[in-house]
């Protein structure tokens, strides 16, 4: 088949799942074609099979700002024509499946628009009202709808009042990039002999609670020898920096910044603390559990569907920093229940999150939408 596939360029969980999605079909010999802002950060060098449209953003005097979603969808509708695409998958609500029911109305070959809802175009995005009547178009004129989890179906319905059928297909991780060993290299670097290493990955946006990380990792290093990890950036960035130096927790805690690779961060640490007021599903919690890393979490959005509370990991109501440190201090010093987490975590990320197993679903979903 030929694919397009739209998605944002940037770090982030659509962004991840987007890319390896269209990495994946392109090794089982599907023709792919990303149609975006900028290079993927996750696609890195050559792919066969996989072919980079890039939309250059053009300026005009009369107007403040460039014209992007409709110098978007006019190059999606140049690809499709061009190459003759069988499915034109858009990563989000907004812009890119509102942009693709313009583009499918513009192309002259037909192509059917499949949209995967990945969270924060639903449950940020249409609080707005001027954007919810537009992101309700682009749900209702796809050809086929997906969300990350039965919780974010659930939030579509109530917010936008629909019937459009929403078919449930989970996020996925590649075993063989996400395992246990790959990270030991990198362990050595991250933390002295006996401290353990409490990680946080995100966009450092609110909804991840950052000053929820810190705290309950202040708690922690009282009782365990460790290290907090904190990779990523975003708007509350400074503000947890100042939170650990308010806390004099500056020697304890290495802020990494931005890393496309993360594989080997995520399989050095000991526990992923994701204390999230809003998870649409927790990609980097399902990352840590394939490399046996046991996740400290809330019982937000679709957390609870990929972390089992009590066998892979422990999940504690939003903004109970205390409990959450109990938790983790009980799994750091009893080996055998932490043994038991981590070797669950990675049979559940395996069996349930196979990237094989989800790329198959996929798969059937485009042969069904172009059969109709």
């Amino acid at each position: 088949m030929r694919i397009g596939i739209s998605c944002y360029p940037t770090v982030g969980g659509s962004g991840a799942v987007a890319t390896e999605l269209g990495k994946a079909l392109a090794k089982r010999g599907h023709e792919v074609h990303f149609i975006v802002t900028d290079v993927p950060f996750r696609l890195g060098t050559f792919v066969e099979h996989v072919y980079i449209h890039q939309m250059d953003t053009v300026t005009y005097p009369v107007l403040r700002t460039p014209p992007y979603d409709f110098s978007l969808a006019a190059l999606m509708a140049k690809v499709i024509d061009e190459h003759q695409l069988d499915v034109l998958h858009a990563h989000y609500a907004l812009p890119f499946a509102v942009c693709a029911h313009l583009a499918q109305e513009m192309a002259h070959h037909p192509a059917k628009v499949v949209t995967t809802l990945h969270g924060t175009d639903v449950t940020v995005l249409a609080q707005d009202t001027s954007l919810k009547q537009v992101i309700k178009l682009g749900i209702e004129r796809s050809d086929a709808v997906t969300a990350v989890s039965e919780s974010l179906i659930g939030q579509t319905r109530e917010l936008f009042e629909t019937n459009k059928p929403i078919r449930c297909v989970y996020n996925f991780i590649d075993p063989d990039v996400f395992q246990p060993q790959c990270g030991q290299s990198v362990r050595k670097s991250l933390a002295r002999p006996g401290e353990r290493v409490l990680l946080h990955i995100s966009n450092f946006r609110p909804v991840k609670r950052i000053q929820d990380v810190i705290d309950v990792f202040a708690r922690v290093q009282t009782q365990v020898a460790a290290r907090l990890v904190m990779v990523g950036e975003g708007p509350e960035y400074n503000e947890a920096r100042n939170q650990v130096e308010r806390l004099r927790l500056g020697d304890k805690v290495d802020f990494l910044g931005r890393q496309d690779e993360v594989a080997p961060l995520v399989a050095a640490a000991d526990l992923l603390l994701l204390p999230s007021s809003k998870e649409s599903f927790g990609l980097v919690a399902l990352e840590a559990m394939a490399c046996q890393i046991p996740v400290i979490g809330t019982f937000a959005g679709g957390i609870p569907e990929v972390v089992l509370h009590g066998q892979t990991g422990f999940l504690s109501p939003i903004g109970d920093v205390e409990e959450m440190a109990a938790h983790a201090v009980r799994l750091l010093t009893d080996g055998a229940l932490y043994r038991r987490f981590a070797e669950a975590s990675r049979r559940r990320a395996v069996e349930h999150f196979h990237i094989a197993d989800k790329v198959a679903e996929y798969e059937q979903l485009y042969r069904e939408v172009c059969s109709q």
